[in-house]
């Protein structure tokens, strides 16, 4: 019997399509002996680091393809030989991508003639251009076409047979196979696979509705007839291909053909210009050492020097120097044009970044552990996150772009996964069910994860009869097997590659949701794992309230606050944190960290981190927030999971609370090293299958179990980690976070009318409406002046230590109204609401509003006089010359009452 490999197959990266995750896939060829699979996703290559890095796990050979749609709509199967032809698979579907509008890919004959080296081609499914010919019954255009195919990919191209079985299946074939004879062209059978297995194609059908918003009932015209679109075993494709054994054969052949190593280490990140006779290494070195001195002063303590040396070290071996210049060089960037930036997650453990102006908390201080960030053994590269102001984040991109060009940048994308709650949403609709019913199921479930619906619904009454329904229990596999899957992609909130090599020469290119902007087709996972060097840039709102109240200060008081040198132990600023007054302060100032904070009680920034760390969803579910508050209030005793983890865990009393900590039990408990350690963590934080978590957990529990921890306990560890882990803050993350908490509480304490104003000005961010934030500045004494339509900016002001308000709080007054009043006025202020409406051009329902803030109060007029006035000049229009208004239209009216002023000015 000849052997079988599968070559055109489709994983849930065919978004909404393909039914099964690539390991899946891979697991199941494995089963069936194959020795190589293809992945052939349409238009993309979103799943094949995840699928490459799966095969080679298990010991078959990955190849990898892309099902590309031609100009018209027909299909056609591409095949990577070699890397050459994986750079060129790039390349064509980043044409396919860019040249077209989103989510509409084709790619013309010219391109394919261009970048033919290093590819296979195969002629397509029943969609593709030959076979869709001849089911026309134009064998004369087929025979040209496969002649131009041919052409192009010479003894590389292959006409491509599939049997699923369906009415005119095998016609189609025997045409097909006539045509290649006449042509002196092998064929290849593939099977179209869509699901791993047989009972697949449920999920594939339900898929299939989410993608064209309709129901299982409503859609028999949409799914595929059948259930054979699955990974059939040599066995079953003999059978069927009985009557055409080389056409089997001939999938073993293009496999042999087959041979792409992804492995773009080489290419991390270009070179960085330094000065003559240095290199990236010494250059670091030399600036490394100097600005030392700048933080630590002249003589530099021991642990400084060792550690500094250490990471100097480890950076050079690892070939990072480039890297840290790359983002040293952006950080001066961002100084030089006054731009606020820090960075911020596991770099924040490294003294090398800390001295390099890159974050700005010192490791020594905060014991921080530099292996969360960089170690010898690390199975794949480190990353620098860097937190920008949000009113600034363009600008950095763009100086990115520029100073690197935009073919060796690129922005790296996010895939949108179903979890529970859209699973029960998507998939009872596919069934038919009320969407008042889903709702109320969706939001009964607890969990971000499938894996408990069944509990969380049993656990409501109104379900409880239909739990062990068979119905019932279909419902629910379906959205278990449905979690985890990409739905669409979008752009990572801040990733950005930086290559030597042009990006579409490695990974695809297509068009963002966003205007203007391109995303390459891998995640973040997908770029760390190919080996590429990423840097996160991220806006932060808070850095720009900060920023803000700085500025504001100097303007309104001509004080000059250098955050960087105020003290970090003032009582005042503790007290009023643990007062959980912190509406506005950074990260604390939710009702969870409100009824927190008076129980904890905060006095150091080592305290805030904790604080920061503790009211997550990691801590939430590995139920570590309260026995921490018990124990921190004294009420009860500190214990420790094992006697070996106290070192560990003292800091925290007993209770696993950063990823640090992560990292250290698993080398104390199972004997991991400190690199294993970090791919168990990572592993734990993807959470891409349940198999690989399993093995995961079994891997760790033999290492206990060989430790001397009985499995019990190893069981409850790993369950404490594997809760915590996928949300849980590292260590220096927050204590990077912890100093803004401190900072934004320092301004709110010390500058309030400054630190509203700057609050208001950046809305929206955090908790509370601006009417809230108001009553608030005006509990701490801030006085808080009305919309003047003679005194008020765009923003928020201070005016003489009280708060003005900005015309972006009047409902209608976008940045050309504003531009508009604020041009006019700049000429003379405006002395009634006629003059007003003859200078300015503004809208009669914009003028209203003006009235109805108290804008115009300033004019001495009641406000139901005012529109009364403003009718009589809309009838008027704004043609004629400026005269007073008769006396006739002088209407005396009552002024409104004080609910009639409040409810008009929440109406605008």
């Amino acid at each position: 019997m000849p052997g079988y490999v599968e070559l055109h197959c489709h994983s849930n990266f065919s978004l909404l399509d393909g039914a099964s995750h690539p390991e899946d896939l891979v697991a199941r060829a494995v089963e069936l002996g194959m020795p190589a699979l293809a992945i052939t996703d349409h238009d993309g290559l979103y799943g094949v680091v995840r699928f490459y890095k799966s095969a080679q796990k298990a010991g078959i050979k990955p190849i990898i393809g892309a099902e590309v749609t031609l100009e018209g709509g027909p299909h056609l199967t591409l095949l990577a030989r070699d890397n050459g032809g994986y750079s060129n698979l790039c390349r064509l579907i980043t044409r396919a991508q860019l040249r077209h509008s989103k989510g509409n890919p084709a790619l013309d004959w010219s391109s394919l003639t261009t970048y033919r080296d290093g590819l296979v081609c195969l002629s397509g499914c029943r969609k593709g251009k030959i076979s869709t010919l001849l089911a026309a019954g134009k064998r004369d255009v087929a025979l040209a076409t496969a002649r131009k195919c041919h052409e192009i990919f010479g003894d590389s191209f292959f006409i491509e047979l599939q049997n699923n079985l369906y009415p005119g299946d095998g016609r189609l074939c025997r045409q097909l196979v006539e045509l290649a004879e006449s042509l002196g062209i092998k064929c290849v059978v593939t099977n179209n696979v869509h699901y791993a297995r047989k009972e697949g194609h449920r999920l594939q059908d339900v898929l299939t509705c989410i993608r064209n918003r309709t129901t299982l009932e409503k859609s028999s015209h949409l799914r595929r007839m059948n259930r054979e679109f699955y990974l059939k075993s040599t066995a079953e494709m003999a059978e069927l291909w009985s009557e055409y054994p080389q056409a089997l054969e001939n999938s073993l052949l293009i496999a042999s053909m087959c041979d792409v190593s992804l492995g773009f280490s080489s290419y991390r990140f270009p070179d960085f210009p330094v000065p003559d006779g240095e290199t990236a290494d010494s250059y670091l070195s030399k600036l490394s050492w100097q600005r030392a001195k700048k933080r630590y002063g002249e003589i530099l303590p021991e642990e400084v020097q060792s550690q500094l040396r250490y990471e100097l070290e480890l950076v050079g071996e690892l070939g990072l120097s480039g890297y840290f210049l790359i983002v040293w060089d952006l950080m001066q960037y961002c100084r030089r044009n006054g731009i606020p930036a820090q960075g911020r997650g596991s770099a924040a453990n490294s003294i090398l970044a800390y001295i390099l102006g890159i974050t700005k908390v010192d490791p020594i201080r905060h014991k921080l552990f530099v292996g969360r960030f960089i170690n010898e053994e690390m199975s794949s590269l480190p990353d620098i996150d860097i937190d920008v102001s949000t009113n600034h984040r363009e600008q950095v991109i763009q100086y990115v772009y520029r100073k690197y060009g935009e073919e060796h940048t690129g922005m790296v994308c996010t895939f949108v996964t179903f979890q529970a709650r859209n699973a029960i949403r998507e998939v009872g609709k596919v069934l038919g069910m009320p969407p008042h019913i889903l709702d109320r199921m969706a939001k009964a479930v607890g969990s971000y994860g499938t894996e408990d619906i069944d509990k969380d619904l049993a656990g409501l009454e109104e379900f409880r009869p239909y739990v062990t329904s068979e119905s019932w229990q279909h419902f629910l596999s379906l959205c278990r097997e449905i979690a985890d899957f990409p739905r669409h992609l979008s752009i990572h909130v801040g990733g950005m590659i930086i290559s030597s090599r042009p990006l579409s020469d490695m990974v695809p290119l297509e068009r963002a949701t966003m205007p203007g902007r391109v995303v390459c087709q891998w995640d973040k996972d997908s770029v760390e794992d190919a080996g590429l060097v990423k840097v996160d840039i991220l806006g932060l709102r808070m850095l720009s309230l900060i920023h803000d109240v700085v500025v504001l200060v100097e303007k309104s008081r001509g004080i000059g606050v250098d955050l960087e040198r105020i003290p970090l132990d003032d009582e005042k600023v503790f007290d009023m944190i643990c007062q959980a007054d912190t509406m506005g302060v950074f990260q604390v100032e939710s009702r969870a960290q409100m009824q927190t904070l008076p129980q904890t009680r905060p006095r150091s920034i080592e305290d805030l981190a904790i604080e920061v760390a503790i009211i997550r969803p990691g801590p939430l579910q590995g139920n570590m927030v309260h026995p921490y508050i018990r124990r921190r209030q004294g009420k009860e005793k500190v214990v420790y999971p094992l006697k070996r983890l106290k070192p560990i865990l003292e800091e925290t009393l007993g209770v696993i609370l950063f990823q640090e900590q992560v990292l250290k039990v698993a080398v104390a408990v199972a004997g991991f090293t400190p690199g294993e350690a970090d791919s168990l963590r990572r592993a734990i934080s993807r959470k891409r299958s349940r198999r690989a978590m399993e093995e995961m957990k079994q891997r760790f529990v033999q290492g206990a179990l060989r430790n001397r921890v009985s499995e019990k306990a190893a069981r409850d560890i790993f369950s404490k980690l594997e809760s915590f882990a996928e949300y849980g803050f590292c260590k220096s993350h927050a204590a990077g976070f912890a100093l803004l908490v401190y900072q934004s509480a320092w301004l709110k304490h010390y500058y309030p009318a400054e630190f509203y104003c700057a609050l208001l000005n950046n809305q929206p961010m955090g908790f509370y409406t601006p009417e809230v934030i108001v009553g608030d500045a005006r509990r701490h004494g801030v006085m808080v002046l009305p919309v003047d339509v003679n005194r008020s900016d765009g923003l928020c002001t201070v005016e003489n230590g009280k708060l003005r308000l900005g015309f972006r709080y009047v409902k209608g007054m976008g940045e050309a109204a504003v531009a508009s009043l604020e041009k006019a006025r700049s000429d003379a202020p405006f002395s009634s609401l006629q003059d007003l409406y003859l200078r300015t051009g503004l809208s009669r329902q914009v003028m209203e509003n003006l009235i109805l803030a108290g804008a115009m109060d300033s004019f001495g007029k009641p406000k139901r006089q005012l529109l009364w006035e403003l009718g009589i000049l809309e009838r008027q229009g704004r043609g004629g010359m400026m005269l007073d208004m008769p006396d006739s239209y002088q209407v005396p009216l009552p002024g409104m009452s004080e609910l009639e002023e409040v409810a008009a000015e929440y109406k605008v």
